[in-house]
């Protein structure tokens, strides 16, 4: 898959990074690019009022693609899902908090799998996990140009944006060049 972009966050230093020097790890994620009517299936955060991606961590175990229909099933409740190709490739280094899976972990390498695919006509019932329906997300078909202006105007006011805002938009405005979307 194409690499779209590689991100490092201004806090890490990359000479020479390693899994074993810096306390990192690797998380691979897959990101749905669905269009229609010239609209894009995204996700709306409440909490951090910004338009991203439907999509998730893949399972340990589990295959890009296995990952990518599972996760876009249950944030949006996407049936039928079908045509689906590769976009490309987002790699970020960016901090991560401690947590009880990664208890040393300082450093995160994520790498989000970008698909484009159809969906059925109709969205099923959704299936968001605790702290996204805590966050307020929710599902909305937005026209692309709208969800980029409104990431812009959150980066650029709002103190509260999480980090994969930045990914998101610029995810967005590649999409939009790739699929002509006005």
């Amino acid at each position: 898959m194409r690499l779209l972009q590689r991100v490092v966050h201004p806090s890490i230093q990359i000479d020479n990074l390693s899994p074993c020097h810096h306390q990192s790890f690797t998380r691979i994620a897959t990101r749905a690019i669905v269009i229609r009517n010239n609209k894009i299936l995204l996700m709306f955060t409440k909490r951090y009022n910004d338009y991203s991606l439907p999509g998730g961590g893949v399972d340990e175990g589990e295959d890009l693609l296995t990952g990518f229909k599972r996760e876009l099933a249950e944030e949006t409740g996407a049936v039928a899902i079908r045509g689906v190709q590769a976009f490309g490739l987002y790699e970020e280094y960016r901090p991560h908090k401690s947590d009880k899976h990664n208890p040393e972990c300082s450093i995160m390498h994520m790498l989000s799998y970008c698909y484009s695919c159809e969906i059925g006509e109709q969205l099923g019932a959704n299936k968001l996990e605790d702290y996204e329906i805590n966050n307020g997300m929710q599902v909305c078909w937005v026209n692309i140009d709208d969800a980029i202006q409104h990431n812009i105007n959150t980066m650029l006011n709002d103190k509260k944006q999480g980090l994969s805002i930045q990914r998101e938009t610029y995810l967005m405005q590649q999409i939009k060049v790739q699929f002509s979307l006005d």
